[in-house]
């Protein structure tokens, strides 16, 4: 019987791994540049905890969570997302006693038993930040700077930054009413979904993907024209102040977040490489989340982006390669040189050069294919002759120049053959 991966699950080769790691070592080079520390939580958490934060009506907590009883009883689910582990985390360990601003930064799996599609998998994985304990806009101009830097630094050009305000729960209620007036009269038009949301989660219906939905909405009143004077000069400053941090922006009234906790700021980054799933970044404000986990109220901003989504932007940057390669092959020509090679390898890597040798013990030939096929800098050949000498051939793999060599400088040779 042959065993295939789980559908909605993928393999990520070794001849494509060395891309992640180049993109993840880019993501923590700037979280780090931003003064962002990683944080890991557990891949799976109590069930209540995403049924609070993310909410019992919602598709994420009613269809596609991946939970179970463990041996004790109890429900835990694989995460979702990482907000609401993060902010566990944060209550649980007094975060907030440590400094007045927590920030914070992931990368990791999460698990989603949705419907597969470009760019989102039911095991995905995510990168995100989370600034938790600032109300000041300066704080949302932060987060939003250092997602949009992320794929600037990366050489992803076609990208948006767009922003919005859901609004609090000052003025929220009166437009919630106000919008729910206006789709009353379309509301059998409205998708099953749409539908569905029309009671829980009315602004979710701005931000439909269903064509006659966006139809029926194209004159919807929007949250942005209808905010309270507080939630209004934050908006207001949030703009000036991405402009005083050189980050190009549009607003987009139809941005929104359906949670009650979620207030003021919402943005997202989209790619044009993407087609229709173009979404890389979703993020926003989430003050009242904090005390909805049993915490105190603490304002807190936060985005999450998609790691798939990413490397999908930047096979469009990225000139193609095969990854890393080792600085040198050492190819035996009988059995003292296989045993010399072993030995040797192991000698330069603990000195910091990446080295192979013959393993499966092939002719000389083969192995000097197989140098090749590694694509190898350099080959040193050694066998009884060269070891009774003391010195060997280094040949140059690239320019096919070749010279003798002692045994006891190759180390010091190809370190300065590298520079």
């Amino acid at each position: 019987m042959k065993f295939r991966s789980i559908k909605g699950s993928r393999d990520i080769l070794p001849e494509e791994s060395h891309r992640w790691h180049a993109a993840e070592e880019a993501v923590r080079a700037v979280m780090q540049r931003f003064n962002y520390r990683e944080i890991r939580t557990p891949v799976f958490e109590e069930t209540a905890l995403f049924a609070r934060s993310i909410g019992e009506f919602t598709d994420i907590v009613g269809k596609e969570m991946y939970t179970f009883l463990d041996r004790s009883g109890t429900s835990l689910t694989l995460r979702p997302e990482m907000t609401a582990s993060v902010i566990r985390s944060y209550i649980q360990n007094n975060l907030g006693e440590r400094e007045p601003l927590v920030k914070v930064f992931y990368v990791g799996p999460m698990f989603r038993q949705e419907r597969p599609q470009a760019g989102r998998l039911r095991q995905f994985h995510q990168f995100g930040a989370e600034a938790i304990g600032g109300a000041a806009p300066e704080v949302d101009a932060e987060v939003i700077a250092l997602s949009a830097e992320v794929y600037r630094s990366l050489g992803v050009k076609n990208y948006s930054v767009k922003i919005n305000s859901v609004g609090c729960p000052n003025c929220r209620p009166a437009y919630k009413s106000t919008l729910q007036a206006f789709l009353k009269g379309a509301l059998a038009d409205l998708s099953e979904e749409s539908r569905r949301r029309f009671e829980q989660n009315p602004l979710r219906i701005l931000d439909s993907k269903d064509e006659n939905d966006r139809r029926l909405t194209a004159e919807a009143p929007l949250m942005k024209d209808h905010l309270c004077g507080e939630c209004a000069d934050h908006f207001s400053a949030l703009g000036r102040l991405l402009g005083r941090l050189a980050v190009p922006f549009e607003i987009d009234g139809r941005i929104v977040r359906g949670l009650d906790y979620y207030t003021k700021t919402a943005y997202e980054i989209t790619s044009g490489d993407l087609g229709s799933q173009d979404a890389l970044v979703g993020g926003g404000r989430y003050d009242l989340l904090v005390s909805e986990l049993g915490g105190k109220e603490t304002p807190s901003v936060g985005f999450a982006a998609g790691m798939e989504r990413l490397m999908m932007a930047l096979e469009r940057h990225l000139a193609a390669d095969d990854g890393p390669s080792p600085t040198v092959f050492l190819a035996s020509a009988d059995e003292r040189g296989r045993a010399w090679a072993l030995e040797e390898a192991m000698g330069l890597r603990r000195k910091g050069i990446a080295s192979e040798s013959d393993l499966l013990g092939r002719s000389l030939k083969a192995q000097m294919r197989e140098a090749d096929r590694q694509r190898a800098r350099f080959v040193v050949i050694v066998g009884e002759k060269e070891l009774a000498l003391e010195e060997a051939v280094l040949k140059d793999m690239r320019s096919g120049e070749e010279r003798a060599v002692r045994l006891d400088s190759l180390a010091e040779v190809l370190r300065d053959s590298l520079r």
